[in-house]
């Protein structure tokens, strides 16, 4: 039992840790932010946040996986092929949800919504990366299979940064604004995969 309790205690502290990650991350940026800030943050010695995590890298991969997770509970679900899946599904199901998301978890842009990403940081998230990588390319192959796939992997890379670049700017824009701002993106990502898959619409 008490072995137990240690444990749970020690799972608390952990979520602690990335919540405060999350809040610092979101208003330094990755390159500002530093474990004693992550720290602080947390009401914690950085002795303590030693215990579980080495350095800043071990905190933003613990903090991606735990955003992939996020998502995956969302329930973009993989539609059965034998149903399709046209353009304008496929961007409604993850457009509007990737902005709810990153709304709701200013961290998450500080780790994912960038284009010029550092090597540390790109390590540090690749395998939550690359499972959102390979959801959007599954979807992608079922709305069109007419896609090589390899121009399906460079088109989910390509759409991918399209939404990284813009994500900021939707995040940073008064709520008011966000809805035409979307479907600015939205219209950029509908011509580019039309187009790339050979179709007019």
């Amino acid at each position: 039992m008490a072995e137990v309790r240690r444990q749970e205690r020690g799972r608390r502290r952990m979520e602690d840790i990335l919540r405060a990650a999350a809040a610092v991350f979101a208003e330094r940026g990755y390159e500002g932010t530093t474990t004693n800030a992550v720290a602080a943050a947390a009401g914690i010695s950085p002795g303590s946040l030693y215990q579980y995590f080495r350095n800043k890298d071990e905190i933003a991969a613990a903090l991606a996986e735990f955003y992939r997770g996020q998502l995956e509970s969302l329930g973009t679900e993989v539609p059965d092929e034998s149903a399709g899946l046209d353009i304008d599904a496929l961007l409604g199901a993850v457009l509007d949800t990737l902005v709810e998301f990153n709304v709701a978890h200013p961290g998450f842009k500080a780790l994912f919504a960038r284009t010029d990403m550092p090597a540390s940081l790109g390590a540090a998230i690749a395998p939550a990366h690359g499972a959102l990588h390979a959801r959007f390319e599954t979807l992608l192959g079922v709305a069109f299979p007419e896609l090589a796939p390899d121009d399906r992997r460079r088109a989910t890379t390509v759409a991918i940064q399209l939404v990284r670049g813009m994500m900021p700017l939707i995040v940073e824009a008064e709520p008011a604004q966000r809805p035409a701002l979307v479907d600015e993106l939205r219209l950029v990502l509908r011509s580019y995969l039309l187009s790339r898959a050979g179709r007019v619409g």
